[in-house]
Parts: C-alpha cells; structure tokens; sequence
C-alpha cells in the first residue's frame, strides 16, 4: 500500500492552478479572496480551472467572512451552479454563533450535492465542542474530510489536539472516520510530529506562494513540500 500523503493547494485562477499541479499537487482547494480565508468561486473560474488541470479540485462553498451560512438559498443556489459546471468536490462548514454547527445549512447545501464527497472546512477550529461536532456531521453524505489546525491560531498550538484526534480515528471512535487534513498555520517543522502520529493529508496557501499572499503558486515552493513528503 502506498505511503505517499495526500497534498492539496489552495488555487485562486488558472495560473495558480497549472503551478501547483506541476509542483506535484495531488488536489486544489479552488476559492476567492483568500483575505477573507477563502470564498466561492464563479463558477467560470471552476470551468476554465477543470479545463487547464487533471487532478481534483475542491471547491469553496462559503459566501463571507466568518463562519455563519448568511444567506443559505445563495450557497445552494452556488452550489446548484458549481455542479452544472461539472464539480464533484466541495468544502462547506457553517456555525451558530454560539460555535455549534448550522445543520440545516449544512444539509441545505448538502441537499444540491447529490453524495459529492465534502470537506468540513476550518469552522471546526471555531466549534464551541470540536467532539459533539464530529458526532452531529457524522452521518452526513459524502463527508469524508476536516480541514483543521486543531486551532483557531493555527498548527503551532494545535498540535496535540491533531495528533489526539488522529489517534481517535485510528482507533474507529464515532465521529472520527473522516480524514484529518491539517493546514492553517502549517510549516514544514510540523510535519515530522505528523506524519509520525499517522496524519497523510496537508493543505496549504500562503506556503506554496513564499513571495506573498497576493502573488501567485510557486510551483517550485509545492515540489518543496512535495519533496519533504515523500
């Protein structure tokens, strides 16, 4: 069985998109305004994306700063959107604003996905109760990733909680069979701890683009990451 961890990159256009691929991306995390930690698309820049790459894409479905759903019949009219281009992959995850999850705007976008495999994004690092929310998502279609820091100031302090809950999912605990793909704050120091304590998946944004975060994906920056991986 192959040991080879699982890379995504975070993709604004085209351009960023055919970097990182060519530095060894094996999935892209597409968005817009990363100022805003990543929104939706238009769904053109989904096509001409799917058009220049031929590994995954995984798309932002997230209509404003923050963590609240806003305006739910406007993400499942994206999603509705996204899906007629052809997209198969997505990232949601919506919080209350006591920190517990939004289910029904979960499951409102979920209802326009038809079983596509999902990624719960970072709102998990935001959860009033990171345990009671694996187990109200755990019967979800289609959800098979969290996208976490195991903290909402990022990796450097979230380490131990990434390595209990990989451990948790080793060990088939409800609420844990999804895979951990760990970014926010992700440096290459972290990834020995990680790959030690069995975590395969990482994601990174500012990391594949060392000339800042306005500037596009360096394809050598991700086969740097790629390389530290193998």
């Amino acid at each position: 069985m192959s040991n080879r961890a699982l890379l995504e990159v975070i993709a604004l256009d085209v351009e960023d998109a055919v970097a990182a691929q060519a530095g060894g991306a094996d999935r892209l995390e597409l968005v817009t305004d990363m100022a805003a930690d990543g929104l939706t698309p238009p769904r053109e820049t989904f096509a001409a994306i799917r058009a220049a790459v031929d590994i995954p894409l995984r798309v932002m479905l997230r209509r404003s700063d923050g963590f609240a759903a806003g305006d739910v019949s406007e993400l499942v009219e994206a999603a509705r959107g996204l899906r007629a281009e052809g997209a198969e992959e997505f990232v949601l995850g919506f919080l209350h604003p006591d920190g517990s999850p939004d289910l029904d705007a979960v499951e409102a976008v979920l209802a326009e996905l038809d079983g596509c495999r999902w990624t719960f994004h970072r709102a998990i690092d935001r959860a009033a109760d990171r345990d009671g929310l694996r187990k109200a998502l755990a019967e979800l279609p289609g959800l098979d990733t969290y996208l976490t820091a195991g903290a909402a100031t990022g990796v450097a302090d979230g380490l131990p909680v990434l390595l209990a809950e990989a451990a948790a999912g080793r060990r088939g605990e409800p609420g844990y069979r999804p895979r951990i793909l760990v970014g926010g704050g992700l440096a290459l120091s972290h990834l020995p701890a990680l790959r030690e304590g069995g975590v395969d998946a990482f994601h990174i944004g500012g990391a594949a683009r060392p000339s800042g975060w306005d500037r596009p994906v360096s394809a050598a920056a991700v086969a740097q990451w790629r390389a530290a991986l193998s």
